[in-house]
């Protein structure tokens, strides 16, 4: 049987593309009511009674079509106003919403009325954003250049919840488990469990409201069809108002009921669903033995719940949509891998959903595929056929380096074993696990640059770090390297001492019960997930950017110290004036010296050298909640405000351009061996390097996928990934000329996406420097 999109699909994609977004300030309005209730409340009950508030109160909306209801909104894609997160930057940026360069949002005039009389002047010195500004503010800004600290103004995300256990329990059991525990509490545990208590109260309402919707268009809908599907709807939703569910419908509408109501008490990016074809597969497998659903039934709910991932948004303030840009809201969804014994796992659904992909090419679900030496050729071509398509998905993870990098990080095998991926790249365990994937970002290239010029900027000309010397002081390389190691430790104090202080201030003002509730070990611990509750507790941290790093190492050793073909002062000259009038010498500097990613051992492994140091030193801290911090490369959008950040480079890169894309990727351009030789200079990463999760992107022309034989091709170059045990890798497959295409005439190519750094997003609404850099990647016609 040939497996189809429904004409209910395409028709709720086309009213999906066609809404416009805008602010929503519905929310907002329910807990700051709330708070002003409830002043003297603990703040686990408030954020309890606030959520539950909004799940009683938001306003609700179906469409005749679905099959799969819910949203945080009654329309879709609406960036959602958070007053406990932060108010002052959405006061000051509210009229510029619609106009900014990236992310843009349109704004009800009565909305920032309503925003500036009534939420704002309560909230004035009490958000997460005000706490932390008065703690630490100023600690943060001062290393902004260097280490980009993260979750300031909204909840940390980033994790995937025990969708296995949601599913067996539903809201009416883990409330009745948290009534239970309350029982015997200590004194310290009795608020957990009471908070607890109430956003399930509040969960079961929801879903009750979106029956008694669906019931009520059911009786107004002439097409009887959907005038059927909507009585399923309200019956499946009846049914998960009572008991745990049963069905294939009732699994996947449970599934998506729990993000909508996480994304309801956090409003923040990256809760993922992990293994999705592994917890859904006994209620699909049961459904088609008792001839219940077909695959095309099933396709169709999958494809329902594929809309509803594409319906929320995350509104970010202007800096931040810069360094996250075109929404990557991060419902990570992987498939395949392997089980608990370390055999190859793969069913139905793993195909289904990349065939859910397929027809809608849309940027949500962040599908993923865990690769190892035992996935079979027929999930491996079946993917790679998808990625030819062009919506940059799925994307690839390795299990044979992940899962010994876990392993080497504290995760039991068990765990390990069952990894899933969170947001864009990050690596998690599934249900138990709050691992602040997103802690900071740590420019190394901006280190580099202090070490090189005695702490000052080189775009400001500002003392910013203390003076460890600078190039024309230092009498060999070994000494630059002494001074760049201080440099770094320098920072990373300083970064851990904020991280620790943003930790701090959710504890205090965001502790999150609906969420603690589906991780493992809160409830029995009675602690919420902020303070310690999980199992594992991690803090990530991402390198920035290796492959620059590593490429102006190089030419200062070779140029420099080696060969002295370049003189210290002229090199220092060169870099403080942007190389004005020094053009033979950029010259020099990009085509003298080899690069990373073309398979040059010396030059890969300075970058590994300095990625090495760097993990060994994070090691040697806790976090705020008792667990280790670790590394990752990846960068989300970082690669190009983080540039801006960088004066000129010693690699001949000018002052306050994009730095390489990805993590592990090389500088675009310059990767000019081919992608074997990229993946054999990414290879030399150890693996311990990036458990907080790798990102490597390549860019092929689609013309290579033509054919079986382009497709065989490609998957071997595929199983040489796994051999040499890459962590990740993504691929564009694009014509240049057709991005450019897009720059002149958006309107023409408004459903064109594209992958940026471990997500993918509408090409059009990304802001032109990003698209710039995007298309002036490297692009490969041939292995």
């Amino acid at each position: 049987m040939e497996l189809f999109q429904s004409e209910r699909i395409k028709i709720l994609k086309e009213k999906m593309l066609n809404e416009k977004r805008y602010v929503s300030i519905e929310q907002a309005n329910i807990i700051t009511d709330i708070y002003k209730q409830n002043e003297e409340t603990p703040v686990i009950l408030k954020r309890a009674l606030s959520l539950q508030a909004a799940l009683e109160k938001i306003e609700i909306g179906i469409e005749p079509e679905e099959l799969i209801v819910g949203n945080r909104t009654k329309g879709v894609r609406a960036g959602v106003v958070f007053p406990e997160g932060g108010c002052s930057w959405v006061d000051e940026e509210l009229e510029t919403l619609p106009t900014r360069p990236q992310d843009k949002f349109n704004v009800r005039a009565e909305d920032i009325q309503t925003f500036r009389e009534v939420i704002l002047p309560y909230w004035k010195g009490k958000t997460l954003e005000d706490v932390i500004a008065r703690r630490g503010g100023e600690k943060i800004k001062e290393i902004s250049k260097v280490a980009k600290i993260n979750q300031t103004d909204h909840a940390q995300g980033h994790i995937c919840p025990n969708c296995d256990e949601w599913l067996k329990k539903g809201p009416s059991v883990i409330k009745l488990e948290a009534e239970e525990k309350l029982k015997t509490a200590a004194a310290n545990q009795q608020d957990f469990y009471k908070s607890a208590i109430i956003t399930m109260d509040g969960a079961i309402s929801f879903i009750k409201r979106y029956r008694d919707l669906a019931l009520q268009e059911a009786g107004k809908e002439e097409n009887k069809a959907y005038r059927g599907s909507l009585e399923k709807v309200a019956e499946v939703c009846d049914n998960l108002s009572k008991r745990p569910a049963e069905s294939f419908h009732e699994a996947v509408q449970a599934t998506w009921f729990l993000f909508v109501i996480l994304q309801m008490e956090s409003n923040a990016s990256s809760f993922s669903p992990g293994r999705m074809d592994k917890f859904l597969y006994p209620y699909y497998q049961n459904d088609i033995d008792k001839g219940i659903i077909t695959k095309q039934d099933a396709l169709e709910v999958i494809e329902s719940i594929w809309l509803k991932f594409n319906q929320i948004v995350y509104l970010r303030n202007k800096n931040g949509a810069k360094y996250f840009a075109g929404f990557p809201i991060g419902f990570n969804i992987a498939i395949g891998g392997l089980d608990e014994h370390g055999e190859a796992y793969e069913n139905e659904l793993s195909y289904l959903f990349l065939e859910a992909q397929s027809h809608l090419g849309l940027p949500q679900p962040n599908l993923s595929v865990r690769l190892n030496k035992k996935t079979s050729d027929q999930l491996l071509k079946q993917s790679i056929r998808v990625v030819a398509k062009g919506s940059g998905m799925p994307q690839f993870f390795n299990d044979e380096c992940i899962v010994p990098g876990m392993i080497d990080l504290g995760i039991e095998k068990r765990d390990a074993l069952d990894y899933a991926i969170v947001g864009c790249v990050e690596l998690t365990t599934q249900g138990n696990n709050l691992g602040w994937s997103d802690s900071a970002m740590f420019n190394l290239n901006k280190a580099l640059e202090l070490t090189l010029n005695h702490g000052i900027c080189l775009i400001s000309g500002k003392q910013m770090s203390p003076d460890f010397g600078g190039l024309e002081d230092y009498a060999t390389f070994e000494e630059l390297e002494t001074s760049f190691e201080k440099m770094i430790d320098y920072y990373i104090t300083k970064m851990i001492e904020c991280c620790e202080l943003v930790e701090k201030a959710h504890i205090d003002i965001l502790p999150s019960p609906f969420l603690s509730s589906v991780i493992d070990n809160c409830m029995e611990k009675g602690m919420d997930v902020t303070r310690g509750g999980a199992k594992y507790n991690l803090n990530g941290i991402q390198m920035i950017q290796v492959a620059n790093l590593a490429d102006s190492f190089a030419t200062i050793k070779k140029l420099v110290f080696e060969e002295h073909r370049v003189t210290k002062d002229e090199m220092m000259r060169a870099l403080r004036s942007n190389f004005e009038n020094e053009v033979i010498l950029r010259q020099v500097l990009l085509n003298k010296v080899e690069k990373y990613g073309n398979d040059v051992k010396w030059v890969d492994e300075l970058g590994v050298k300095w990625a090495r140091k760097f993990r060994h030193k994070l090691r040697s801290y806790t976090n705020y909640r008792g667990g280790p911090y670790h590394t990752g490369m990846y960068t989300v959008s970082a690669h190009v405000p983080m540039g801006e950040n960088v004066g000129a480079g010693p690699d001949g890169r000018m002052s306050q351009t994009p730095l390489a894309d990805g993590g592990m990727s090389a500088v675009y351009g310059r990767d000019i061996k081919g992608p074997t030789a990229v993946l054999k200079s990414v290879s030399r990463l150890d693996n311990d390097l990036t458990t907080n999760g790798g990102l490597l992107n390549l860019k092929f022309l689609p013309e290579f996928f033509q054919n079986e034989t382009g497709i065989n091709k490609f998957a071997t170059f595929m199983r040489s990934f796994v051999d040499l045990e890459i962590p990740h890798v993504q691929f564009n497959v694009i014509r240049k000329e057709d991005l450019l295409a897009a720059q002149k005439t958006p309107e023409l190519y408004s459903s064109l996406t594209v992958r940026v750094a471990g997500y993918t997003a509408y090409f059009t609404e990304l802001a032109g420097e990003l698209q710039n850099e995007i298309i002036a990647r490297t692009s490969y016609e041939d292995i």
